[in-house]
């Protein structure tokens, strides 16, 4: 159904969408090319942070395509098609919200344990941990997936949002919804409320170190990178706890449309300028390219 059927805010809306995917292409895109050619950009943080651009990138391209179509002609969308938009997007929303607490414990290493940073966070642990947040993604999307396309449909197909998710299209099935709606809850609810408690649990050291160093101009610019940081962190897992945590019931779709927003857009465009952008080395490499 989109986001308005309004012929002038539609317009504002392509605009305003159409600006933030290009930005989000862009940066990101920077920022995967900066770290694979800049041999000074060869460390586990830059690993990391290109993994998340790359991420960021498919991420926001399984549904705002779709959406900008959706204003200027019919909305519509094939059964498997639905299903396949479905498990990318959690797929790689899982995997992002991983590497998110993956980045959190290596930003941990970096300012807590510096002397050790380079034997505890070694290349083969790097791709470890990338491997396993791709996989952690891939596991949790397919049981959404896979118990949402056993559902049969009935002739009731408008999807009440703007892209396929998991809650609006179970809603549409002509049996009881009540396993699936479990499903979703507690294995959205898993991954998201671990990979946040985890990442929190990091910054919070982070922060106590922090604290013991505050008078330092050192100490004063870690937190000042930190709490950027922790603020992106925040709106992402926010959003996404607020989504997939509650029931399917009309008002919550209503919400969870203007969420969805907040973390296909507004999160995927802000990661690598809160991340990257302002860092002094990747500044110096802009320069130099």
């Amino acid at each position: 159904m989109g986001l308005t059927d309004r012929p002038g805010l539609q317009k504002f809306l392509f605009a305003f969408i159409f600006f933030f995917y290009l930005l989000d292409l862009c940066g990101n895109l920077l920022i995967v090319f900066l770290v694979t050619k800049n041999p000074s950009l060869q460390s586990p943080m830059y690993f990391l942070l290109a993994n998340l651009s790359f991420v960021d990138i498919l991420f926001s391209s399984v549904t705002v395509p779709k959406i900008m179509v959706g204003f200027f002609k019919k909305n519509t969308i094939g059964v498997k098609s639905c299903i396949t938009q479905m498990y990318f997007f959690h797929f790689l929303g899982g995997t992002e919200g991983v590497l998110l607490a993956v980045m959190g414990y290596d930003r941990y290493v970096a300012i807590c344990h510096p002397l050790q940073y380079i034997s505890i966070m070694g290349k083969s642990t790097c791709i470890q941990l990338v491997s396993a947040s791709w996989l952690t993604g891939f596991t949790y999307s397919l049981v959404n997936t896979i118990m949402t396309s056993k559902l049969p449909f009935c002739n009731n197909r408008r999807v009440k949002h703007f892209f396929c998710d998991v809650k609006p299209v179970i809603k549409l099935a002509c049996k009881d919804i009540h396993l699936n709606e479990i499903t979703v809850t507690t294995a959205s609810g898993f991954i998201s409320t671990s990979t946040f408690l985890l990442t929190m649990l990091s910054y919070l050291y982070i922060i106590s170190h922090v604290l013991k160093i505050r008078y330092s101009k050192g100490g004063s610019k870690i937190f000042s990178t930190c709490s950027s940081h922790l603020a992106l962190v925040i709106l992402f897992y926010g959003t996404a706890m607020c989504t997939y945590l509650g029931s399917a019931s009309e008002t919550s779709l209503e919400k969870d449309r203007i969420a969805a927003i907040l973390f296909t857009v507004i999160t995927p465009t802000l990661n690598p300028i809160i991340y990257t952008l302002r860092n002094s080395e990747v500044r110096n490499s802009i320069r130099k390219l």
